[in-house]
């Protein structure tokens, strides 16, 4: 039997993590402020932003990143409101 990665991006569909992104930052606009790229600061949206983040991987390579980090804060919170 294999054993599930411990990757959280593992599985994770880029739409996936765009949406949460946007969700978790009430907007492209603060998303745009965490990363300042023109998918997310000049008339955004999901599609248009999928469509640039598939073709250049060093803007994908930062939502990645900022999807881990926004992970990492929401554990964190869930650990405090547990105490």
């Amino acid at each position: 039997m294999h054993e599930p990665s411990k990757d959280p991006l593992h599985g994770k569909r880029l739409d996936a993590i765009l949406e949460e992104l946007v969700e978790y930052y009430e907007g492209f606009e603060k998303l745009g402020e965490q990363i300042n790229i023109k998918c997310f600061t000049d008339n955004p949206s999901i599609k248009s932003s999928l469509k640039f983040l598939r073709k250049t991987d060093w803007a994908r390579t930062k939502v990645e990143s900022l999807y881990l980090y926004v992970l990492r804060q929401k554990k964190r919170d869930e650990t405090k409101k547990g105490k």
